[in-house]
């Protein structure tokens, strides 16, 4: 039987209580789909950062190279700083394992209302294919005369050709196969006139070689109001490392609820393991409540496994969690309902294992 070796990162919060969830649903699915998952917890977080003064283990990179894939829950705690804990954990996995690619789908599933006054289903199912590398989250600048009227602070966006070519191939290979073969480009090269003026011009070299793909750029501001006013008439969309961070969180409220937004920070060439989570924070407020939405983490392991391989998994897991969603009588509080973490997974559990229960049963 194939297995797969996975490390899993609960990290803080809500982390701890909705991976539990998502390997509950993996284990489910594995049986059904004839291979197994192995997973490995490892302490990393903001509590390993207080008894240890660091994030995770100093060979921590080496550790993962040794899996299959990684599954990551949240990360984040008020008693330790925003810089400290993305620094030291989530950006350094992201860079030394080449998970150059943020993939993160953003689709308004049936049975959920969007804060968009009457768009269904069908208006909203765009995927955000955003560079996880470089920009501006490189980590160069500094900051000079702390303390002064003078002080400042400079921080510099990183973008190269290599970098900005393989997110554009990447985003436009899926754009390919998708049915309605769009793709728009967020820049801001009115304004940035060096390195978003670069963007445009490669991935607009890229774009020669996918005839089949209708290519739009958009300002990210324009594009930020397209998502809210259009968004039926944008479907892949590729953009820088800070650009994309700021509009997947406008794709994830429009479809109703980060509480079901999974991502992916792949290396599409597999040379080393690629990492999935959820993509809402560690939520402090309602942490160690049991009231997490754990549809995001469920939805992200669905997509580790589609990574690895097991696309029919995946999209068991995906068709138990529309089940569940469509059907509304399991609502956690971010969906407007009353119903608990383990609600929850019992109804995405039950939806799965009826799946493989009813597996065929029907006449051909």
């Amino acid at each position: 039987m194939k297995s797969y070796r996975i490390a899993v990162i609960a990290g803080d919060g809500i982390g701890q209580e909705v991976i539990p969830a998502g390997i509950e649903v993996l284990k489910i699915a594995a049986a059904g789909g004839g291979f197994a998952c192995e997973f490995t917890p490892l302490p990393w977080g903001c509590d390993f950062y207080l008894k240890h003064g660091r994030m995770m283990d100093p060979d921590g990179v080496e550790q993962l190279m040794a899996f299959d894939a990684i599954y990551l829950g949240a990360i984040g705690d008020p008693r330790v700083s925003d810089a400290v804990s993305a620094r030291e954990l989530i950006l350094p996995l992201r860079q030394k394992l080449l998970q150059y690619v943020n993939l993160r789908p953003m689709r308004l599933l049936p049975g959920i209302s969007s804060p968009l006054a009457n768009r269904t289903a069908a208006d909203i199912d765009m995927i955000c294919v955003r560079e996880n590398s470089e920009g501006e989250y490189c980590g160069i600048g500094g900051r000079l005369h702390a303390g002064t009227p003078n002080e400042l602070a400079e921080q510099t966006g990183v973008f190269t050709r290599m970098g900005i070519e393989r997110i554009a191939r990447y985003a436009f290979t899926l754009a390919a196969g998708r049915p309605r073969k769009m793709l728009a480009s967020a820049t801001k090269s009115n304004a940035l006139q060096h390195v978003m003026v670069f963007w445009d011009e490669v991935v607009g070299g890229v774009a020669k070689e996918f005839p089949q793909v209708e290519y739009r750029k958009y300002h990210v501001d324009a594009m930020a109001a397209r998502m809210i006013t259009h968004p039926q008439t944008l479907d892949v969309i590729v953009a820088s490392n800070l650009f994309g961070d700021i509009l997947t969180d406008i794709g994830s409220a429009i479809s109703g609820s980060l509480g079901v937004a999974p991502g992916g920070n792949i290396n599409p060439e597999r040379m080393t393991p690629s990492m999935f989570e959820p993509i809402h924070g560690s939520a402090p407020d309602i942490a160690g409540k049991g009231i997490a939405n754990p549809i995001a983490a469920i939805w992200a392991g669905a997509m580790m496994l589609d990574h690895l391989g097991e696309r029919g998994a995946h999209d068991k897991i995906l068709s138990a969690i529309e089940r569940v969603i469509g059907d509304a009588s399991v609502r956690t509080p971010d969906l407007g309902g009353r119903a608990t973490t383990a609600d929850m997974t019992r109804a995405v559990t039950a939806a799965l294992t009826d799946s493989e229960a009813t597996k065929g049963t029907k006449p051909k």
